[in-house]
């Protein structure tokens, strides 16, 4: 079996963006999806009052069993079964959502964690998710 030639695929076009060029870069949600950002886990422990920073993989593991996300974008279908959802959508585009942990498709975008969930995963709604953890 030969080894995949990393140099045959040039990178310089995604790689050397503007932020605006790579936003464009972001997939579409199809039918009943939504695609979500991770938010960035805090660096120090937010209940320290002397600022305990936490460890990098204690920060790798918050942010993949959060249970908060960023809604980016909905796709063309999502919320329109009125029988599923009686009261209209859940949720919209901008809004922090609270999903199970490790909800949806896990992928990573130019160095950001994102998920592409379908829209009855959404439990809640949630206007400041600061302080908002895992219960453990």
């Amino acid at each position: 079996m030969s080894e995949f030639d990393v140099s045959a695929v040039d990178l310089s076009g995604i790689l050397n963006t503007s932020a605006e060029e790579k936003a464009k870069q972001l997939p579409d949600p199809k039918t009943f999806h939504l695609l979500c950002v991770v938010p960035e886990a805090m660096e120090a422990y937010a209940d320290s009052d002397v600022g305990i920073l936490k460890s990098s993989q204690a920060m790798h593991y918050e942010e993949v069993l959060t249970s908060v996300l960023f809604v980016v974008k909905a796709g063309p279908d999502c919320y329109k079964d009125a029988t599923r959802f009686p009261s209209g959508p859940s949720c919209k585009e901008g809004d922090f959502v609270i999903v199970r942990p490790n909800s949806g498709t896990r992928l990573k975008i130019h160095g950001r964690e994102f998920r592409i969930i379908n829209d009855d995963s959404v439990e809640a709604v949630v206007e400041d998710p600061r302080g908002i953890t895992r219960a453990s």
